[in-house]
């Protein structure tokens, strides 16, 4: 009997950031294969029956390889089960989804795609900065921290000199990278006045934003916790002028977007107590 796996985005943070959709097929599932950004609320919206399957992946620490991860979703769709692949954000943005659609493709396994709300945009909506303003970003670009480190020479392969000229940067997973990435900014020409923001535990109980610019930013930033999303761009600034009023708006009361039967249980919105900040 064949099965089917659902490459199902989670979103930044806030389990309500979920798209309806992932919600309905998180519902429904068999089996959820989830990574360690996915909110814990999320995980108690599938059925008490549901195998739960940690396959998170943290720095020098990876429950799974990504072929074992990719052998275990073939593995269970043909046995028939319903598979949700729960990623943090959209599972097209540095999330490995394409690689896993690839991996079901080849085997025959049927799949499907719900796109989810990427922290590259989220995070800094969530503190106040759109990353495209008129007058001020006329387009934005979303690199990975992790090629700024580079392999162990330091070496890395992106083109600096271009993304200098960029009105808006956004850099997902580079706090580690973040000397490298100012260092070599300035060195192609950005000005070190230039606004930068970064947004850890964007959309989540433990959200924290730090400003500064290119010059200080790194001293400004020590400490803060992971993960975290950084915005370089003249965009940044409005964080000061957005941001407070956001935040000052009241929140509705819960919504009933979608229907519930008594076994599955309202989303709670605060992170959970003991909840690590860089969970």
């Amino acid at each position: 009997m064949a099965g089917i796996v659902y490459l199902v985005g989670a979103g930044p943070g806030d389990p309500d950031l979920i798209t309806v959709k992932g919600l309905r097929y998180l519902r429904q599932a068999d089996v959820v294969a989830y990574d360690r950004l996915v909110h814990p609320d999320l995980l108690r919206e599938a059925r008490p029956q549901a195998e739960r399957i940690d396959v998170g992946k943290a720095p020098g620490r990876h429950r799974y390889r990504q072929d074992e991860i990719n052998r275990l979703l073939v593995d269970r769709a043909r046995a028939g089960k319903t598979v949700v692949r729960l990623k943090g954000g959209d599972p097209f943005v540095f999330g490995r989804g394409g690689e896993e659609c690839q991996a079901l493709a080849a085997a025959g396994v049927p799949f499907a795609v719900v796109p989810g709300i990427t922290s590259a945009v989220a995070a800094p909506a969530a503190a106040g900065i759109p990353v495209t303003q008129r007058e001020l970003a006329q387009s934005f670009t979303v690199v990975t921290g992790h090629t700024a480190r580079g392999g162990a020479g330091g070496a890395d392969d992106l083109d600096w000199a271009a993304l200098a000229r960029m009105d808006t940067l956004v850099f997902l997973m580079g706090v580690a990278a973040l000397p490298v990435i100012t260092r070599r900014l300035i060195a192609h020409g950005r000005s070190p006045a230039t606004p930068v923001a970064v947004i850890s535990c964007a959309t989540t109980g433990h959200e924290q934003l730090v400003l500064g610019t290119l010059a200080d930013i790194i001293a400004e930033a020590a400490g803060v916790a992971t993960p975290a999303t950084i915005v370089i761009g003249p965009v940044a600034a409005l964080a000061r002028e957005i941001g407070p009023a956001a935040l000052a708006a009241p929140a509705p009361a819960t919504p009933a977007l979608w229907a519930r039967t008594p076994q599955q249980p309202v989303l709670t919105f605060a992170a959970p107590a003991g909840m690590e900040a860089g969970a």
